[in-house]
């Protein structure tokens, strides 16, 4: 299972031999060396996983993964730490991480957490969403309305059905496939460009930068995935 995973570490040496460990087990990795360069790549690019070391310049590993939780993060965190006191990992697992690795660590016990923690994401069922609010936007599915900025946004019923399906599959990726099943419901003469095109008007309507979005993330090669 190749993830796409956010190491945030500011010794070059742990920060080397974790990430060739998980890119020899098929993972994507990224890496960042302080606490405020790893929020804002947290930020700007959709992860399943981030590794937070707790001693960080700048933010904290425990500041990072507050802030991310906030803002709607529903990927893995595990905190990677030379501290182990019990206050510690109590701190941790109290700003939303979900596992603590203690350094120095044994690199099959890194990776087994880690393959532990991404059958979690992949498997965790969603609630379906019945209202979501996200940036400017406001989306009831019980009504059908929406609003940006506190305006009616008017959105196609296959636009509305597309944003219901990724909100309510948020944090993971959709392929255009599965969408097609979804909201065309494999509808003749219908192909994958079609999903490309309504993601391209849904973006006009519901981003402020529709060529950087924040929300409706295309993932190259795979599908698109929403993130809030």
């Amino acid at each position: 299972m190749s993830a796409r995973i956010l190491l945030v570490e500011d010794e070059p040496g742990v920060s080397l031999i974790v990430s060739d460990l998980l890119e020899s087990a098929g993972h994507t990795v990224a890496t960042e060396a302080d606490g405020d360069a790893g929020l804002r790549r947290s930020s700007e690019t959709p992860f399943d996983l981030l590794i937070l070391d707790v001693m960080l310049p700048g933010k904290s590993g425990f500041e990072i993964c507050h802030t991310v939780r906030e803002r709607g993060f529903d990927g893995a965190i595990l905190m990677l730490t030379a501290r182990g006191q019990v206050r510690d990992r109590v701190d941790g697992l109290r700003t939303g991480a979900d596992d603590y690795l203690v350094k120095p660590f044994d690199s099959d016990e890194l990776l087994a957490r880690v393959a532990a923690l991404l059958r979690r994401v992949h498997k965790q069922d969603l609630t379906p969403v019945m209202r979501v609010e996200f940036g400017k936007v406001i989306a009831d599915f019980s009504t059908w309305e929406f609003s940006k900025s506190k305006k009616p946004l008017n959105l196609a019923a296959k636009e509305a059905e597309l944003l219901r399906l990724l909100v309510n599959h948020r944090g993971q990726i959709l392929s255009r496939d599965r969408i097609l099943q979804h909201v065309w419901r494999e509808q003749p003469h219908i192909t994958p460009r079609t999903v490309d095109v309504h993601i391209a008007w849904l973006r006009q309507k519901i981003e402020d930068n529709p060529e950087s979005p924040r929300h409706i993330h295309t993932v190259r090669g795979e599908g698109y995935r929403f993130e809030k």
